[in-house]
């Protein structure tokens, strides 16, 4: 047994940054592309603040048949995303110029299959992407893939009621399929689902079913997750089969939960509210659903259609890493009378009186990430990947031109110490991806405004501007921590 402490980032990590197609690409009407479930969402500056957030957490079958009429007036954010359609070069040039070790990005979905039934690829969106890793492999930068990040194909939600449909897995499968064949050899890090356990709180994106209207959602919210499950641990035996010396990993969106207080009842729920993330990494990092998912499915009157090759499937075929988003921690209570928290897919949870929050109301919780980090790598004992982790800010353009984003700076500063931290305490990390390495499209409320961005785009809400890149204060800071390995933070 080597007991060596490790107090450094080891050699090779992957430092680097992380967007998606929905949120960034744009080119929505171009090159063959079909329509995704996120190009239907829309943005009014005009609304009160509060509704933002909600047709993301709930979607309405008036709004999908409108993002479909072509005569609709309506501003739809991502389908235009920063324009990174038309800017990948530069974009990916100044990604290098920082030094990036790996780009977690995703690729559509619909550009290579408009509706997710063809049985062959667009070649236009195979040629798109062939020239986006041609200029990764130009500035040596190796992508990490999501394979599915909120934009699956629009016709398979309307006309197969997305997951929920079986036969939504084999068109997935090909997608996956296609995608390992064609660009095997340059990705050799691939996400079969981005925040896979989200699906928890907005359905209609993370499975393209929507609510309204909808019965037994409970049963057909778990249906669907099951049925991408074994789609995950296809993809994953296809890839492992196609690029031997490729790695799969899953992804959930990992929003640390402590109980308010030392109540058992506080304790108690916080257990299984936490268990309601962790099950979607236990089924993939494991092979198998866990044992408390029978209360939890019970108590949800939830009875998952399964077949014996279902599991064998899953058992045969867990991921190699586990990868997960990190913004914040929550405090659980199983009493009333306390402030409830804001801000994105929160849930029930209330405010932690130690902590400050950003403007968006996400509480910052630097510490946090090494308790996640234990906590996923004991767990799981598998190599663990920062997917995301960043800050959401405004950022003001000052006299001179210059972005001092130290508000930005600092926030990622604490959480990178603690990341070292957990390293220190024996966890296997291998790389740390900042969520929004250039401003973009916000998943949540699709706002441009909200930006977490080294590079500042010229662009506002409802989509004016020049689309222009500019360097903030925050692009040099990441430079000269990747260039130094993690070990100048300053």
């Amino acid at each position: 047994m080597d007991f060596t402490v490790r107090t450094a980032f080891p050699d090779g990590f992957l430092w680097g940054g992380a967007t998606a197609a929905n949120q960034l690409e744009g080119g929505w009407d171009e090159g063959g592309k079909g329509l995704s479930v996120s190009d239907v969402y829309t943005f009014d500056s005009t609304r009160p603040k509060e509704e933002w957030l909600d047709q993301w957490l709930w979607m309405t079958k008036a709004q999908v048949a409108e993002a479909q009429d072509p005569t609709s007036t309506k501003y739809y954010p991502k389908r235009h995303g920063n324009d990174f359609y038309h800017h990948f070069k530069e974009d990916i040039a100044l990604f290098g110029e920082m030094g990036f070790k790996c780009y977690r990005m995703s690729i559509a979905w619909t550009r290579l299959f408009p509706t997710g039934e063809e049985t062959e690829p667009n070649p236009e969106g195979l040629a798109f992407y062939d020239a986006v890793f041609a200029e990764c492999r130009k500035w040596n930068i190796k992508p990490m893939v999501s394979l599915s990040h909120y934009e699956m194909p629009l016709y398979l939600a309307t006309h197969h009621d997305g997951w929920l449909d079986r036969a939504t897995i084999d068109h997935y499968v090909r997608f996956a399929t296609t995608c390992f064949e064609r660009w095997g050899d340059t990705v050799k890090y691939w996400l079969t689902f981005n925040e896979m356990n989200c699906i928890k709180h907005h359905l209609y994106v993370s499975a393209g079913i929507v609510e309204e209207g909808c019965e037994n959602l409970e049963q057909k919210r778990w249906q669907a997750a099951h049925h991408k499950f074994v789609a995950s641990a296809l993809a994953t035996r296809a890839c492992h089969r196609i690029i031997p010396d490729a790695q799969v990993g899953c992804m959930i969106s990992y929003q640390l939960l402590v109980p308010y207080s030392c109540n058992p009842d506080d304790v108690q729920k916080t257990v299984e509210e936490q268990r309601m993330s962790l099950l979607f990494s236990d089924v993939q990092a494991r092979g198998y659903y866990p044992a408390y998912a029978a209360r939890l499915f019970a108590q949800k009157d939830v009875r998952i259609e399964m077949t014996d090759e279902d599991e064998r499937v899953m058992r045969e075929n867990p991921v190699d890493f586990v990868s997960f988003s990190y913004y914040m921690s929550s405090a659980v209570s199983a009493g009333a009378g306390h402030k409830g928290a804001t801000g994105n897919m929160l849930g029930d949870t209330v405010v932690n009186p130690y902590l400050e929050s950003s403007a968006w109301g996400w509480q910052i919780d630097p510490k946090g990430l090494r308790v996640a980090l234990n906590q996923l790598y004991d767990r799981y004992q598998k190599p663990l990947f920062v997917a995301e982790n960043g800050l959401g800010a405004y950022d003001a353009i000052e006299q001179n031109g210059s972005i001092n984003d130290d508000y930005r700076i600092e926030y990622l500063r604490r959480h990178i110490e603690q990341i070292r931290e957990a390293i220190t305490d024996g966890v296997d990390v291998f790389g740390y991806t900042v969520w929004g390495c250039i401003d973009m499209v916000s998943a949540s409320t699709s706002q441009f405004s909200k930006r977490y961005g080294f590079i500042y785009v010229d662009q506002d809400d409802d989509g004016n501007g020049t689309r222009e890149r500019r360097k903030k204060k925050s692009f040099d800071w990441y430079r000269r921590v990747i260039s130094t390995n993690g070990r100048d933070l300053g």
